[in-house]
């Protein structure tokens, strides 16, 4: 690290220990400390956004009290500076720097499977279908995460599978590197009272839970007897002071439980800090198309989404419906890429395809590789935000991209031509373009790093 980014930092967590001496005092003295010390372009919008929470006293102020008194301090104090310092004030302007350098993408986070076994067989998922033969070795992600760290990314997010299968490993990667931030997306049926005192210990790491509504619901799709090991994980967690969220695939069956009042008043109950909402893709040859949701559903998700973040401490991030504010599509490494337990780049999580692999490739040069390079120069995919993906929303896109770079197909049991994949999306696409485009006219652009399109190109939508 510079002596530059260790003086800043050094200031930083400094100003991390003043808040949290006395938090509701302190509060507003830190945030005018930290736009002191940092640059201009760093986080402006959403520190302005912390500010106007703090003055309002609003639901979001209420949502940083509790994270900053309920949370055991053990963990707080740490996770805190972890991610905000380390994974977010310090790692930004590094990451531009490397955008800068190599003209590709260089990602805020990565996502990996550190496994693609799973204790749970859910209807429509993937990973259900891909057996529990593939694994990345220990020793091959702490190399990703080195290599990530170098360009400047300091959030890894595990995904499978289910990563828990690998929890030991998982913990001993957060301790090898605290100055890293970890997520991961788990069915939470795993967490037990020694994973929570490993939570503990290493105060770095943050389960993301699947959740698919009420009990009706998330048995009828996962199994039955999953929402009561879900409902104890949580009741855990929460006892003893543990940050947590949720993860919900929105689905065609769930849209009602999952888009109510009710449940996320139940989430907040519960403990959960965020709630990151995924419309569900029909990846896999045997996805269900009937579970991809209707226009309608989807607009009554964007404007309930929109509600709830005017009234309750709860993060909420709507993955399709929030285009607007992050500028289209965030995968191919503008944001985030995946990797796979085989270890194959994928752009997205959701997009099983690719022309590299970190067993034959460096992390830049899968981001400076075809496909990646074809996800940068095509960003963002569609002038609508509410229109960003390139393979639900855009499908012509996606299956251009993946011929003409002559990336593969990287399921693990029955592989889905790309011609397959935006076949089932198009029925989808063509509904729900005029309900976005009609939403899209009355809304403003949000400020990113892609509002200018005087280089769009022929084509495009």
């Amino acid at each position: 690290m510079k002596a530059t980014d260790q003086i800043k930092r050094a200031a930083l967590n400094k100003a991390i220990d003043y808040l949290l001496e006395n938090p509701e005092r302190n509060v507003a003295k830190i945030m005018d400390m930290i736009d002191k010390v940092a640059p201009d372009d760093v986080f402006p919008t959403q520190r302005a956004a912390f500010h106007q929470a703090i003055d309002d006293e609003s639901n979001w102020y209420q949502l940083i009290m509790k994270i900053l008194t309920d949370m055991n301090p053990q963990v707080r104090d740490r996770l805190i500076k972890t991610f905000v310092v380390d994974a977010n004030m310090i790692a930004w302007p590094k990451q531009e720097a490397m955008r800068d350098q190599y003209h590709c993408n260089i990602p805020w986070a990565i996502l990996l499977d550190p496994t693609s076994a799973c204790n749970l067989r859910c209807t429509g998922c993937w990973a259900a279908e891909y057996g529990h033969k593939q694994n990345l070795t220990y020793e091959e992600i702490d190399s990703i995460i080195n290599q990530g760290v170098k360009l400047g990314t300091h959030v890894y997010i595990y995904t499978g599978g289910e990563p828990l299968v690998r929890k030991h490993d998982l913990i001993n990667l957060c301790e090898a590197h605290p100055d890293c931030a970890f997520l991961s997306f788990t069915n939470a049926t795993l967490i037990d009272e020694e994973f929570v005192q490993d939570m503990i210990r290493v105060a770095n790491f943050v389960p993301a839970i699947s959740v698919e509504g009420f009990e009706e619901a998330t048995d009828a799709r996962r199994g039955e007897g999953t929402y009561a090991k879900v409902s104890r994980a949580m009741e855990l967690l929460r006892e003893n002071g543990l940050p947590f969220g949720v993860s919900c695939c929105y689905t065609s069956a769930n849209a009602s439980s999952i888009a109510s009042e009710e449940f996320f008043d139940w989430l907040i109950e519960k403990g959960a800090l965020f709630a990151w909402v995924f419309t569900y893709m029909p990846v896999g040859v045997g996805s269900p198309t009937s579970l991809m949701v209707h226009a309608d559903q989807r607009e009554h998700l964007y404007r309930f989404i929109r509600k709830m973040r005017e009234k309750k401490p709860l993060f909420t991030l709507d993955f399709q419906n929030d285009g607007e504010f992050v500028g289209g599509c965030i995968a191919g490494g503008r944001n985030y890429f995946h990797i796979n337990s085989a270890g194959d780049a994928e752009p997205c999580v959701f997009i099983h395809y690719s022309n590299a692999n970190i067993h034959d490739s460096s992390i830049l040069e899968i981001l400076q590789s075809p496909l990646f390079m074809a996800y940068h120069n095509g960003q963002p995919f569609n002038k609508n935000h509410l229109r960003p993906c390139p393979m639900l929303e855009n499908p012509e896109l996606l299956r251009k991209m993946v011929h003409e770079t002559g990336a593969h197909s990287t399921d693990l049991q029955s592989p889905e031509t790309v011609d397959h994949l935006c076949d089932k999306c198009k029925a989808y696409a063509d509904n729900w373009q005029p309900m976005a485009d009609e939403i899209w006219s009355h809304t403003k652009i949000r400020e990113s790093r892609y509002e200018n399109y005087k280089d769009w190109k022929p084509g495009q939508q």
